[in-house]
């Protein structure tokens, strides 16, 4: 069997294992307090955590998956969006909060099929949780060395409870809030938010502030594996294309209740 038609299903093994040394990789940095911190053109961080995921992750990929391309954060401007398939990855989801010492910080790896998310895995070093979903076959949480579990978007006729970025809140944000009438808002850091509506902590996520490709997929991908789904504001399936670039647009990842989108 040739990788590109190896099942997107298959690979969630390797991507667990994969992302987890990386995770390895960026709490050795965090414990020995040397991050090299910098600051990239754009005025986002970097620092030796970020380039030593990426190198844990390039190396894996090439191993478990060769023949399928590998668009990183710290390189995809070297890359296109016109493959028909890639891995996405985020080596270090949520830098400034590693920095900052909390401990809302992932490694995110995200198979795209025609600018699709079919298979994902979300890693949070900090504490080992792990969630890993593929297009199919439902999504799973595992907690350290415990079983891996299926969760699931939870079903509700009450109150929505929300999940927003703990640090880009804007008044867009805070309408969409409003106007739904959401009960209660919990603020999260990185993917974790994509990972928290998956297993039925949260109802909806927006976000129309501005992120990046590599910041969504692999939590999109485990999301949609656990029956929800993330939607442009006027309602298209949100999607990784060659036209919007890597610079997302605004975007609402629901759970099951998906009330009707405003105009």
């Amino acid at each position: 069997m040739t990788t590109g038609s190896v099942p997107p299903a298959s690979l969630l093994g390797p991507l667990a294992r994969i992302a987890m040394a990386a995770g390895a990789a960026i709490e050795q940095v965090r414990r020995e307090a040397a991050m090299g911190l910098v600051e990239k053109p754009d005025g986002s961080p970097l620092t030796d955590a970020d380039l030593a995921a990426d190198l844990v992750i390039r190396a894996g990929l090439a191993e478990a998956a060769p023949g399928i391309p590998v668009v990183c954060e710290e390189g995809a401007a070297c890359e296109d969006m016109s493959a028909p398939r890639y891995f996405l990855i985020d080596p270090l989801d949520g830098t400034r909060e590693f920095v900052a010492g909390d401990a809302d910080y992932t490694v995110n790896i995200a198979l795209i099929e025609h600018g699709r998310p079919v298979a994902g895995v979300v890693f949070a070093p900090r504490d080992g949780r792990l969630w890993s979903g593929a297009e199919g076959c439902g999504a799973t949480r595992q907690d350290g060395a415990g079983p891996a579990r299926p969760v699931r978007v939870r079903a509700t006729d009450g109150g929505l409870v929300a999940v927003a970025s703990r640090s880009h809140r804007d008044a867009a944000t805070e309408a969409f809030l409003a106007w739904l009438g959401v009960s209660e808002t919990r603020c999260v850091g990185s993917s974790l938010k994509f990972c928290l509506v998956a297993e039925g902590g949260a109802d909806v996520y927006p976000r129309f502030g501005p992120t990046m490709a590599w910041d969504t997929a692999a939590g999109q991908a485990v999301l949609e594996a656990a029956g929800g789904a993330v939607f442009c504001p006027e309602g298209k399936p949100f999607r990784y294309t060659p036209e919007n670039g890597w610079r997302n647009g605004a975007f609402i990842a629901w759970g099951a209740s998906r009330p009707p989108i405003a105009s």
